[in-house]
C-alpha cells in the first residue's frame, strides 16, 4: 500500500491530536478552515510515487475531509482529477490549489448528487474534460444526528438515502459505459455499518447498504475487469463533524476508539490509493477497514 508520513511521530497514538477539542459548531456541511484544530489532508506529507499516472479520477465530496486527502494523494501519484461537491466554493479551490500544485489537471463541479441528472453531468463533464474515466470514488454523504426517531423527517431519510446511496447507482449507472478493463470503483462505507451509532440510524443504514451494493456490484461487472472496493472509515475529523454533532459530543469525538483519537483524512489516503492501483489487481469486492482498532465484528 502506498505510503504517506503525516508527522515524524511514528506512534499511532500520540501521532494526531486527541480529545478533548474545543467545543464548536457549524452550519451543514461545514467547511475546513473553521475546523479546530484543522484537519489534516497530507498536503505537506502525501509523497507519490506514480501509482496513478496517466490515470483519470471523479471523487464527489472531494472538496476537504477524506475527499480533500484523497484527491492530493492521487494527484501526487500522477492522476487527473474531477472534485464534485456540493456548494462548498472555498473548500473545493482549495483542494484545487493542491491538485494543480503537483502539476496535475483540476475539474470542479458544484451540485446535488441526490439528483439523477447532476450525477449524470458529473460523469459526462468528466469524458469531456478528460477523455476517459479510470477511477470512481463514492464519497460524498450526508448525515445528522438525532435522539429520537420522531427527529427524522421523511424529507431528510428521503435525502439521506438519495444522497448516500442511490448517488452511487446513478453514478456507475453513467458511467458503465465508460469504464474500461482495469478501471476501479472505491465507495466510502463507515465503521457505522458494522457497529451503527443509534443517533445516526438513517445515515447507518445507508453505510449497511453501501457494504452490500459494493460486494454485488463488484461480482457483476468482474467479468468486465472493472474492480469494485470499498474503504470504511472510523471516526474521521473533517467539517462532516461539528456541523452534524452538538458541540459537547465534538469535544470528545473520537476518544472511544482503542486509539483514543479521531482519525485525520491523511491517514485514509493510502487506502484509496492501494485500492485504485494496479497493485489491487486481485482484490474485488472488499472492504478495508481504518476504524482505529475500532472492531467491526
Amino acid at each position: 500500500m502506498a505510503q504517506s508520513q503525516t508527522t515524524e511521530n511514528k506512534n499511532p497514538v500520540e501521532k494526531h491530536p486527541k480529545p478533548p477539542f474545543p467545543e464548536q459548531q457549524q452550519e451543514i456541511p461545514g467547511t475546513d478552515k473553521e475546523l479546530n484544530p484543522r484537519a489534516d489532508h497530507g498536503e505537506h506529507s502525501y509523497k507519490g510515487s506514480g501509482k496513478l499516472s496517466g490515470k483519470k479520477a471523479i471523487i464527489t465530496g472531494g472538496d476537504s475531509g477524506i475527499g480533500r486527502a484523497v484527491a492530493i494523494a492521487f494527484a501526487r501519484e500522477g492522476a487527473d482529477v474531477l472534485i464534485s461537491y456540493l456548494n462548498e466554493h472555498e473548500d473545493a479551490k482549495e483542494t484545487e490549489k493542491w491538485i494543480r500544485e503537483a502539476g496535475r489537471d483540476a475539474v470542479l463541479v458544484p451540485g446535488d448528487i441526490s439528483e439523477e441528472g447532476h450525477c449524470q453531468q458529473i460523469i459526462e463533464r468528466a469524458m469531456s474534460e478528460f477523455g476517459k474515466i479510470d477511477i470512481l470514488v463514492n464519497n460524498a454523504a450526508y448525515q445528522m444526528s438525532h435522539k429520537s426517531l420522531q427527529e427524522i423527517s421523511a424529507a431528510e431519510l428521503d435525502y439521506t438515502f438519495k444522497t448516500n446511496i442511490y448517488s452511487m447507482f446513478y453514478l456507475c449507472k453513467a458511467a458503465e459505459t465508460y469504464l474500461k478493463p482495469g478501471s476501479t470503483v472505491i465507495n466510502t462505507s463507515s465503521v457505522n455499518a458494522y457497529k451503527p451509532n443509534p443517533v445516526l440510524l438513517h445515515y447507518a443504514t445507508t453505510k449497511g447498504a453501501i457494504q452490500n451494493f459494493t460486494s454485488g456490484l463488484a461480482q457483476l461487472w468482474a467479468e468486465k475487469g472493472i474492480r469494485v472496493n470499498c474503504v470504511a472509515p472510523g471516526p474521521v475529523w473533517t467539517p462532516l463533524i461539528p456541523s452534524t454533532f452538538p458541540p459537547e459530543e465534538v469535544a470528545k469525538f473520537g476518544e472511544q476508539t482503542p486509539l483514543k483519537r479521531a482519525g485525520q483524512p491523511a491517514e485514509l489516503a493510502p487506502a484509496y490509493v492501494f485500492l485504485a492501483s494496479d497493485d489491487s489487481s486481485y482484490v474485488l469486492g472488499a472492504t478495508i477497514q481504518v476504524t482505529g482498532g475500532t472492531p467491526t465484528i
